[in-house]
């Protein structure tokens, strides 16, 4: 019996109908169609066929609820292959009894696993001359992943993989040659690896599989019904077993949403971008024609759906034919102001996407309200999705997500992938900390004791300064330290022993993959409790599993590209969740949304380049080559999105949502939007889709949960605990910011040093200050034969203890250098008019006429004795100087309070004298070396002496508060209690100041 003997038997579900309910509805109802595919048959003799394992499910689903909990024999449904290209698993004996004698489907080779796939891809690519991968592993197994996708691409299509070979590369330029030459490797290579193996792509396996059962219906011999529904044809195997099915004595394909009110020249028409370009050309492979298409048993369209479909059908005409939309107007017009069209399709635009997330969870939300009515986000933005999902958190629902969860980001995959980083960075304190304090960590013992002791040893080592590398290096800043205690001993022990193999691993220039992973987890389990734990743990565990068997493959490779190989594999996988998620909620890729029905649809993300897609340029062919090759252009993805958004805005409660912004720039709605957009405005009724309620409702959430207006803290401690002793520097932030001396002196907080901290600037500070203060102190008079050589020689000595620090030796010992000569220029110039230098005075003095005495000390960096008997007084600073007028109005009181020390014999009998220059010297050895800056204290706009002793007086009342930052100028300055006195919530609070 020849193929064509048979008319295809061909129906159709109108978009707006839920396609699985229909289908199972009919089919309860009657199996036979009115005896359409015969008459001696009950349910479960039937086979059905959907495209993806998704929408099998979705038909058990519908069944079932119809069922009402009744045991039920169901027909035999099977998949013909999912969006991820995973093989068909049918099996003639399933079908059609045992004839696989006849077509050979036992004998289709095996698929090779897409892991090892992408394991030896990866090592052919590092062995070609001039590898594009440069000879990273990491590289090449991206490279290697794309590859496969364009393996399988070229598969699914049935193109000729050899003739890329022969796309006449003199005709192009020069990089698409060396593409071509690269893809040689799946023509020239890649096929004899595969017989080597016995095995074949995934894609080819699935077509194989496909045309063997495409076989077996052209052999009829069966009996036994069939019906393929929902597919579009789009890979071309599947549009072969399409035709077949529809052939056979007791077959019938069901087509998703043809369009039957388009007319005829304008469906002729239609382009690859168009959500009917699928359908016409598998009706030209069918050999049909819309007339030949029957509407599906059962199915009614309601004059609502009917108008909704021919809205959409206009929306999405193409646009040769976008004329004859004078004539459909008013038609459409008429529709609208029956209150269907339009009636339960609205139109969401939010400021950007958090507010477009929260009026979507609100959206969602509200669904629940009403007992078994459903609601789903249908959208290709997995960035819109998980900020929906986290939205619906707030509640404490849990969204039924079909893109999953990124599995590199589930606490056990989080945790391995904390464990090699703190390996591979030699037990670094972020890298250890980040380890250690993760909630899996335990380390073969309690955690609660390890969460204790792993913060004792932050403490103790590494905040500060870096430790020398390694678990040695550990001991040693331990032994050095004033923390130093059994238990922190015992906690390097343990981490040594846990990560001694790992560690020894990736010292070794080269290991094997399959060792160091193994390794990699086997420590991993060492430092760990429970990582293998709940649906997570059990998650990661098959994918460690799955990547051993396949990791020998692999090889050896570099020891230092370890991480950065292990990164580019667990990118991809994602994690679904079986439990937890709300059973009426659901969030759908398009793909996902295919046959799929929720009573409100939300089509999310609906700007361009989102939804669709951008036309990204095939990284491997150009458009002329693909057309060369028999490939579909890139703009038929466009149109199966187009199909996929059709669908869901048919939907009765359709809710189409984009934001005006994304990552702060303005965004293009989609194509689609605009067109309904500008049709429905030029029906005059665009005000129809909006909602504005809605997004005012999601403003609210936010709004109804503000705390009040946080105020300036004012402390007024008791006159006791207030603070009777001052450094001079303290004198200052007591005028910028007295919050900061209330917390230090009252509180008693002390801010902790910064975690694997660069050589700080105040340690870079003090050990510029002790070059100069040796060099001071042994040259006080008169210069040395080679001053720089000298200050040189100096400034080895005061950096001796840092020199081992990689930042040091590199960036500032280079910078002292500069210094240096700077130094020199400076103290020649300065020492013309001068008797003799002091160094690094300490001073202190109380001040009396207060209800109680102040100490008020400080050091000064030098005093000069002039010539003229007066002082000057020097200052260095390795960071900022302050300014010229902050000095004179007071603000930067620490010069002039030196020079009122001074004179009032605070820094000794010696120093008695009048000051008559304030000097700061700023060395930075950047760009601008060195900076002098020199004031007169004639110039002085005020008293520091009395100014001093009236704002000491000022805080002996009772009633003086501690303010944070109450100087406007200031209030940018960072201080170490910003954040306890909470200056970003009050100053924002009170426009930044007062």
């Amino acid at each position: 019996m020849t193929k064509d003997s048979r008319p295809p038997r061909l129906f159709t579900i109108p978009s707006g109908i839920a396609f699985l309910d229909a289908l199972a509805d009919t089919l309860l109802a009657d199996p036979t169609l009115g005896g359409q595919l015969g008459k001696s048959f009950s349910l479960p003799d039937l086979t059905i066929l959907l495209p993806t394992r998704r929408a099998v499910r979705g038909l058990q689903d519908a069944f079932l609820r119809r069922g009402q909990g009744r045991a039920m024999l169901l027909p035999a449904i099977r998949p013909l292959g999912d969006g991820d290209e995973e093989e068909l698993r049918l099996t003639q004996r399933s079908l059609h009894g045992n004839t696989s004698s006849l077509v050979g489907i036992d004998n289709i080779r095996q698929a090779i696993d897409p892991l090892e796939r992408q394991f030896r891809l990866a090592r052919l690519i590092l062995a070609l001359p001039h590898s594009p991968s440069g000879g990273d592993m990491s590289r090449a197994l991206s490279l290697a992943s794309d590859l496969a996708a364009f393996l399988d691409m070229v598969e699914t299509e049935r193109a000729d993989i050899k003739g890329i070979s022969g796309l006449v590369p003199d005709e192009f330029a020069a990089n698409w040659q060396l593409t071509i030459a690269f893809l040689q490797l799946i023509t020239l290579q890649w096929p004899g690896e595969l017989e080597a193996l016995g095995l074949v792509d995934p894609a080819r396996r699935r077509n194989l599989l496909l045309e063997a059962e495409t076989a077996i219906l052209h052999e009829d011999k069966s009996k036994k019904p069939i019906i393929a529904a929902g597919s579009t044809g789009s890979i071309p195997a599947t549009a072969a077993l399409l035709d077949a099915v529809s052939r056979a004595e007791h077959g019938a394909v069901i087509l998703p949403g043809l369009d039957l009110i388009l007319d005829e020249d304008s469906f002729q028409a239609a382009p690859h971008s168009h959500p009917q370009y699928g359908m016409k050309e598998l009706l030209k492979k069918f050999g049909v024609t819309r007339k030949d298409v029957s509407l599906w048993p059962g199915c009614e369209i309601s004059a609502h759906q009917q108008a909704r479909n021919r809205l959409l059908s206009e929306t999405m005409r193409p646009a040769e034919t976008s004329d004859k939309w004078r004539g459909q107007l008013p038609l459409l017009t008429a529709d609208a102001r029956k209150n269907t069209s339009l009636s339960g399709l609205f139109l969401h635009e939010a400021e950007h996407i958090r507010a477009e997330s929260e009026l979507i969870s609100l959206l969602m939300r509200e669904v629940l309200e009403t007992p078994e009515k459903t609601a789903a986000l249908i959208t290709p933005d997995r960035g819109l999705a998980r900020r929906v999902a986290s939205e619906l958190h707030r509640w404490g629902i849990g969204v039924n997500d079909s893109g999953g969860h990124p599995l590199a980001q589930t606490p056990p995959l989080s945790f391995i992938t904390h464990v090699g980083e703190m390996v591979a960075e030699e037990f670094a304190p972020i890298q250890l900390l980040s380890c250690l304090k993760h909630p899996l960590a335990a380390l073969g013992g309690d955690k609660i004791r390890l969460r204790m002791n792993i913060r004792a040893l932050e403490r103790a080592i590494l905040r500060g300064p870096r430790p020398a590398a390694g678990i040695d290096g550990l001991r040693h800043a331990l032994d050095n330290s004033k923390d130093k205690s059994s238990a922190l001993d015992d906690l390097i022990n343990r981490l040594e022993a846990a990560t001694q193999i790992f560690s020894g691993m990736l010292r070794e220039d080269h290991a094997s993959f399959a060792g160091l992973l193994s390794a990699h987890i086997a420590c991993a389990e060492a430092l760990s409790a429970g990582l293998w734990e709940k649906e997570e743990g059990e998650a990661v565990s098959r994918f460690f599993n799955e990547l051993l068997e396949s990791a020998d493959t692999l090889g050896a490779i570099a020891t230092r590209s370890y991480l950065s190989v292990l990164r580019e594999l667990v990118r991809v996988p994602v994690l679904r969740p079986r439990f937890g998620t709300h059973p009426r909620l659901f969030i759908w890729s398009p793909l996902e949304a295919r046959l799929q029905h929720a009573d409100r649809v939300i089509l999310g993300g609906l700007n361009e380049n989102v939804w669709p897609a951008e036309t990204k340029i095939d990284p491997w062919l150009n458009r002329p080559m693909r057309s060369q090759l028999g490939l579909e252009p890139p703009e038929r993805r466009i149109g199966l999105s187009a199909h996929d958004f059709v669908e869901g805005a048919s939907a009765t409660d359709v809710h189409l949502t984009r934001a005006l912004k994304a990552d702060g720039a303005p965004t293009v709605a989609s194509r689609w939007l605009l067109r309904l957009q500008g049709l429905v405005k030029g029906m005059g009724c665009e005000a129809s889709l909006k909602a504005p309620q809605w997004a005012a409702w999601a403003g609210e959430l936010d709004e109804a949960g503000k705390e009040k207006s946080v105020a300036r803290p004012a402390p007024c401690p008791p006159l006791d605990a207030r603070p009777d002793r001052f450094s001079i520097t303290e004198i200052e932030t007591l005028i910028r910011d007295p919050y900061a001396i209330y917390a230090k002196h009252v509180l008693g907080l002390k801010p902790l040093d910064e975690i694997d901290a660069s050589i700080a600037a105040a340690e870079r500070g003090t050990i510029i200050h002790k070059a100069l203060e040796l060099f001071i102190r042994e040259y006080p008079k008169t210069m040395p034969p080679d001053p720089y050589a000298e200050l040189i020689r100096l400034g080895r000595e005061a950096f001796a203890e840092a020199m081992d620090r990689p930042d040091v030796a590199t960036f500032w010992w280079p910078r002292y250098e500069r210094i240096a000569r700077w130094v020199i220029e400076n103290e020649t110039k300065r020492r013309t008019n001068f008797t003799e230098a002091f160094p690094e005075i300490n001073g202190e003095i109380v001040i009396t006429g207060l209800k109680r005495p102040v100490t008020l000390r400080g050091r000064a960096d030098r005093i000069d004795l002039k010539a003229d008997g007066s002082l000057e007084i020097i200052d260095y600073k390795t960071g900022a100087i302050p300014g010229a007028e902050e000095v004179l109005v007071g603000f930067a009181p620490q010069l002039p309070l030196e020079a009122a020390m001074a004179l009032r014999g605070a820094f000794g009998a010696d120093f008695m004298r009048e000051t008559s220059a304030l000097t700061f010297l700023q060395l930075t050895g950047g760009r601008t070396v060195g900076k002098e800056l020199s004031i007169s204290p004639d110039d002085m706009k005020r008293d520091a002496w009395d100014g001093l002793q009236n704002l000491l007086r000022d805080y002996e009342r009772a009633e003086q508060s501690y303010l944070s930052k109450p100087r406007v100028k200031f209030q940018g300055r960072f201080s170490d209690y910003d954040h306890l006195a909470r200056v970003k919530e009050w100053s924002t609070s009170e426009g930044a100041g007062e």
